[in-house]
């Protein structure tokens, strides 16, 4: 399992949201390049960013300190956040992006994740926020009436790389990640999972390395921003 170090990114900075409150907004670095920087030097071989700004505005607003951390890190990185069309797909991965993430659109506009898929192999994953088991949209502001087993069953043939599974109930409140709802939907599609979403401890992680479902790996940020979480021994515990 591989271990996703969380930049979310709100007005130019590193914070963390409370249940994805943009009101509950605590910064935890004022230089995201800097902090991604740390991550890779702690041992990450990935870097998990979110453009929360953009989630809201349906187009990316955080590309200055996303751009940024790409001229700093030689590791990939995913990002997720305002990613609605092709045209901004195709820009962030020329200028570096290793993976895009697609929330929204991936229920408001299906086809385009599969077209993007198909153009861009291994670089398209699916974000899926689930409300009570239902998919939320617009930076979690919609609930859907789509499940999110269902809105990853969707996608079981068009070539994405990974699933980023969240439960919003969980996420930044630091009471442990849904490790049942992840593992479940982790068996029922044969795509890759990414658990999301309160993950808070290393008995969290290793809670999901063993659940018995196949996990690509866990996001994770409040807790390490708070010292709960090692980066390092995190890192050394997943992939052991």
């Amino acid at each position: 399992m591989i271990l996703y170090p969380a930049i979310d990114l709100k007005d130019g900075q590193c914070v963390r949201l409370l249940r994805g409150a943009m009101e509950e907004a605590t910064v935890f670095n004022d230089d995201p390049a800097a902090q991604a920087a740390a991550f890779e030097a702690a041992g990450c071989a990935w870097v998990h960013l979110v453009d929360l700004n953009g989630a809201f505005a349906g187009k990316p607003v955080n590309g200055a300190a996303v751009e940024a951390i790409l001229a700093r890190l030689t590791v990939p990185a995913q990002l997720g956040g305002g990613i609605r069309d092709m045209a901004t797909i195709e820009a962030w991965i020329a200028r570096g992006l290793a993976r895009v993430i697609l929330g929204t659109v991936a229920v408001r506009d299906p086809a385009l994740v599969r077209a993007a898929a198909r153009a861009h192999p291994g670089k398209i994953a699916v974000g899926i926020d689930a409300r009570d088991g239902m998919a939320a949209v617009e930076g979690w502001a919609e609930t859907t009436d789509i499940s999110a087993l269902d809105l990853a069953r969707r996608f079981e043939d068009a070539g994405v790389a990974a699933i980023i599974y969240t439960d919003i109930a969980r996420d930044g409140a630091m009471q442990g990640p849904n490790v049942e709802a992840t593992a479940a939907l982790a068996h029922a599609v044969s795509i890759p999972v990414i658990a999301s979403g309160g993950v808070s401890s290393m008995e969290d992680l290793r809670a999901l390395k063993t659940c018995g479902a196949p996990l690509d790996g866990a996001i994770s940020g409040r807790a390490i921003y708070d010292g709960r979480i090692d980066v390092s021994e995190a890192v050394r515990v997943l992939a052991g």
